[in-house]
């Protein structure tokens, strides 16, 4: 029996510590180029006011090209666990702001969580990186 306890201890250190050793997959910073969930548009995220805040740079429809330049994300913070929050992310189709929560994950992706008030009522979104070199629409 003790030698089964002492086995038991011995892989729950050893599942410890490789946790403690895997590298987590969300990034420091949501920064850059970013496709919506749509993939209809792109919007830049950049560092702005001691957080983060986000413009629609890229549209695939040229006839929408009057929200160009709109401000997508405003007053986001760094939060808990690598996420940025408490800012808002506007809703063009909507003509609505909500409160908004932004994860990385890994380098290509980011969670995008948009609710109004609580999280109960939320739309979850995932954004993948757009290339460096994506031709932007004019402001």
């Amino acid at each position: 029996m003790t030698k089964l306890i002492t086995r038991t201890l011995q892989a729950a250190a050893l599942t410890v510590a490789s946790f403690a050793t895997t590298p987590t997959l969300a990034g420091s910073e949501p920064t850059g180029l970013w496709y919506d969930d749509t993939g209809r548009g792109a919007i830049e995220i950049a560092k702005c006011g001691g957080g983060l805040c986000g413009k629609l740079v890229w549209l695939k429809d040229s006839a929408n090209g009057s929200a160009c330049g709109t401000q997508i994300i405003g007053n986001v913070k760094p939060g808990a666990g690598g996420s940025w929050s408490g800012g808002w992310i506007y809703d063009p189709e909507e003509d609505a702001k909500y409160n908004v929560e932004i994860t990385p994950v890994g380098s290509e992706k980011l969670k995008v969580v948009g609710y109004a008030g609580t999280k109960l009522l939320s739309q979850t979104m995932i954004w993948k990186r757009a290339p460096a070199d994506l031709k932007r629409c004019h402001a």
